[in-house]
């Protein structure tokens, strides 16, 4: 078979075209838009299913990875918005489905997928991204025990953490209203779906930044979600809603999904709570069991106080029981009272019968008696009476009657009269001691030292002065007369 035409001037050093021929060279570029537009139009949509490799995140935002399996691998860009949009993060060794286009990159003559979905290739994918996430932050301590605060007894304040739309939060009221009403203040924010994750973090870091004595401050923090797939509740598995849990300077309930839903704001949490509502019997004690225990330890501490009271009434009565009677501790004494009063009588009687009998034997007569009178003579005159025994006692008697009357002078409440003063008194001889009594007074008598003057408090009319009497001696111008002579 004889070869082309176009053929058989391969060897030619110059490249001519001849009459009629229509294959003209194309430019790479050229070539290279072809293919791109060819490959777009064949696999503009396509699912890939592999593993994640050299995954890179540039500055500008987008994603840059490969996707291999056992036999091929192939490159993989995925632009800012939707990198941005992503609900987890993208690590090498994850197996993903990525949905997007096939298409060649003409400056490296390769070709590429531009993902514009990225997904787990399964749960079994998503549960081994998260026990990795999971074994790196507890290698950093925030899953650690000694981490875990003890929950405030009764907090005055409940900061809630979850969807003020939806059953959670009611459920949580509901249930604190029954057990001990307390005041919560609710941040809402999304609890699924894009931006979940960063709105709790950003909830639980606010009231972590709240300052001490803050009046919105709460003394304990619930992050509550009710239940769902492990997709629904995958925000709460965000490293940064973890870190700004174990970051809480304030106690934190998780209460995310059900029994069985277990994330790792659960580990991070200072308590677990298997449901929401568990969280708010968690958070507060029941009111009525309260006033019961109080109720309980008033009675228990009266107890206490009267047990005393009635062992030692107890222990009196016992001893009181063994104390003899009194009638039979006074008999022996009654006995020999009874016995020396008649041994007294007998004594007095013996005594005077003796003394008779001395004085029948004593030899009286006069001579006896003239010297038992001048014995006593004698004695007398042996014995010295000073009279200034009784001077000293009579001056000094003297003296208190003096300064006694001088003392009563002083007190005397004429005594001022007779330097001027005056007393005023009423009608009824009741003492004036303001002008305004004075005034509505129908009648004054003013008394001076020579007598007493009868005025008018009014300028009107006049009252005919009644005659001065004498004025009385008080007592300490009267001469003290001598007691003594």
């Amino acid at each position: 078979m004889p070869a082309p035409d176009f053929l058989e001037e391969s060897g030619g050093l110059v490249a001519k075209g001849r009459a009629g021929d229509n294959a003209e060279p194309l430019s790479v570029s050229e070539l290279a838009g072809m293919l791109k537009r060819t490959v777009e139009d064949r696999f503009g949509f396509v699912r890939l299913r592999g593993e994640l490799s050299g995954v890179k995140r540039a500055a500008s935002g987008h994603l840059y990875c490969c996707l291999k399996d056992e036999g091929a691998v192939i490159d993989g860009v995925m632009w800012r918005g939707p990198a941005a949009a992503l609900a987890f993060r993208p690590e090498d060794g994850l197996e993903v489905v990525a949905s997007g286009k096939l298409t060649t990159y003409p400056g490296r003559s390769k070709y590429q997928v531009v993902i514009e979905k990225l997904e787990l290739a399964g749960e079994g994918a998503l549960l081994a991204l998260l026990e990795k996430l999971r074994l790196r932050l507890a290698a950093e301590g925030l899953f650690a025990p000694e981490r875990k605060r003890p929950l405030p007894f009764l907090p005055a304040t409940i900061g809630v953490v979850t969807s003020p739309t939806g059953a959670v939060i009611r459920d949580i009221l509901h249930r604190l209203a029954d057990r001990f009403p307390s005041r919560v203040l609710v941040w809402p924010v999304l609890v699924q779906g894009q931006g979940a994750a960063e709105q709790v973090a950003a909830a639980v870091r606010g009231f972590s930044a709240l300052p001490e004595g803050h009046p919105l401050r709460p003394d304990l923090v619930i992050v509550a979600r009710g239940g769902g797939s492990i997709e629904d509740l995958w925000s709460f598995n965000e490293e940064a809603v973890v870190r700004a849990i174990a970051e809480c300077s304030i106690p934190t309930i998780s209460a995310v999904g059900h029994e069985t839903d277990t994330t790792l704001a659960d580990h991070a949490a200072d308590r677990r709570a298997p449901t929401p509502t568990a969280a708010a019997e968690i958070a507060v004690p029941v009111l009525r069991e309260l006033s019961a225990t109080l109720a309980d330890f008033a009675h228990r501490k009266q107890r206490c106080a009267l047990r005393p009271v009635d062992l030692g009434r107890e222990r009196l009565e016992a001893r009181a029981k063994r104390l003899p009677q009194p009638q039979v501790l006074l008999a022996p004494q009654a006995q020999k009272l009874d016995d020396l009063a008649d041994r007294l009588r007998r004594g007095l009687r013996d005594r005077a019968a003796h003394g008779r009998e001395r004085l029948a034997r004593l030899p009286l007569n006069r001579s006896v008696l003239d010297r038992a009178a001048r014995d006593a003579q004698t004695r007398l005159g042996h014995a010295r009476l000073s009279p200034a025994l009784l001077t000293t006692r009579m001056d000094r008697e003297r003296a208190q009657v003096v300064a006694s009357g001088r003392l009563l002078a002083s007190f005397d409440p004429r005594a001022p009269l007779t330097r001027g003063f005056a007393l005023v008194r009423d009608a009824d001889g009741k003492l004036m001691r303001s002008r305004d009594d004075a005034a509505r007074s129908p009648a004054l008598a003013v008394e001076f030292a020579d007598g007493t003057l009868e005025v008018a408090p009014l300028s009107g009319m006049q009252r005919k002065p009644r005659p001065v009497a004498p004025a009385k001696r008080s007592v300490a111008s009267s001469a003290q007369d001598d007691l003594f002579g």
